[in-house]
């Protein structure tokens, strides 16, 4: 249970309501949350205000997410004793840290922001970014903060976010002339991002080459037959290519016996290992990863009073700590206030 003086380090992650996640999000980041809510004190955020920033015109889409990504992180062993969920857009005081901020950042320095510069390309915004969606490093700075997170988990493509989110940090801190704000290190996870099963860019339910955590033991079958492997392996004697092979970099993520890859990948490069006795090695592994975390969540999504619940009182907690930060905040700026 949570102690009224906890002196863990504070992490702050979560994920954008968009869709049910996926076994990117696992070997991206569930996994290590999952270890983390012992060693810190884990904030997990359900963003669905930063999801409304390219998802504007279909809301119901980011509401009803909240709930399945909610019951996702209980599935994959996300104890709600020890990890603090929160819904974004339940705490107002970050809205507020938000709009404080701006004034702290200028839009020439958002727009050189590497992540935002890339997922604007990659959308296709051009001039007509939202303007919400130019303002997420904002956003997210005032979420980190909000928490007095120390410790925030992103992928090395996500990085920069965090660098600007200490830039604010240190500006505002120097107006003041103490350190109220706390500056967060990214944690950076090992395994790198896992691609789609196509082998051609992440894995994304959108783009249709992705593995939900609640696919049926058919579903995961079905995606691994189709999973990219090296086009020139035609006949099983001959000699494949292990890298870009996405079988590999899959068995690389989720296989725990690193002898019995390299062993393969050695057989496979001699020759002699077919493609089909690659993927049901693979397939194996994956069926007794997901099989107990598919049983997990279709018990927690029979039970979603259960799950609200668990969002509610979660949510409470959270406003208090950010709601304290907003009011210390507010106080040494010397903000008006009617109290």
């Amino acid at each position: 249970m949570f102690s009224p003086i906890d002196t863990r380090p504070v992490i702050l992650t979560g994920d954008r309501t968009t869709g049910p996640l996926h076994l990117g999000h696992y070997v991206g980041s569930l996994k290590s949350r999952v270890a983390l809510q012992h060693s810190h004190r884990q904030f997990l955020l359900l963003a669905d205000m930063q999801a409304l920033t390219d998802n504007s015109g279909d809301p119901e889409k980011v509401r009803r997410n909240v709930l399945e990504v909610a019951i996702d992180y209980l599935a994959v062993g996300i104890d709600p004793t020890l990890t603090t969920i929160c819904v974004q857009s339940a705490l107002p005081a970050l809205a507020e840290l938000t709009m404080l901020y701006l004034n702290f950042v200028t839009v020439s320095r958002l727009e050189r922001n590497p992540t935002i510069k890339t997922e604007i390309q990659l959308r296709g915004f051009e001039r007509d970014v939202p303007a919400g969606f130019l303002c997420y490093p904002v956003s997210q700075a005032a979420d980190i903060t909000a928490f007095k997170a120390s410790v925030v988990p992103v992928g090395e493509d996500q990085a920069p976010l965090i660098e600007q989110a200490n830039e604010i940090v240190r500006r505002i801190n120097r107006q003041i002339g103490r350190d109220i704000l706390v500056e967060a290190a990214a944690m950076v996870p090992t395994v790198g991002r896992l691609p789609g099963i196509d082998g051609k860019a992440k894995m994304s339910k959108s783009q249709g080459n992705a593995i939900p955590l609640s696919a049926s033991s058919d579903e995961i079958r079905g995606a691994i037959r189709r999973m990219y492997t090296d086009p020139d392996h035609l006949r099983v004697s001959d000699p494949g290519k292990v890298e870009g092979n996405v079988v590999f970099t899959y068995l690389d993520a989720f296989c725990g016996d690193q002898q019995l890859v390299d062993g393969l990948k050695a057989h496979y490069r001699r020759g002699g290992l077919g493609d089909v006795t690659l993927k049901r090695c693979l397939e194996d592994i994956l069926q007794a990863l997901l099989a107990p975390i598919r049983e997990r969540r279709a018990r927690y999504a029979a039970e979603p009073d259960y799950v609200m619940g668990i969002l509610r009182e979660g949510t409470w907690r959270a406003r208090e700590r950010t709601e304290a930060t907003l009011g210390e905040l507010r106080a040494a700026l010397g903000l008006f206030t009617l109290a």
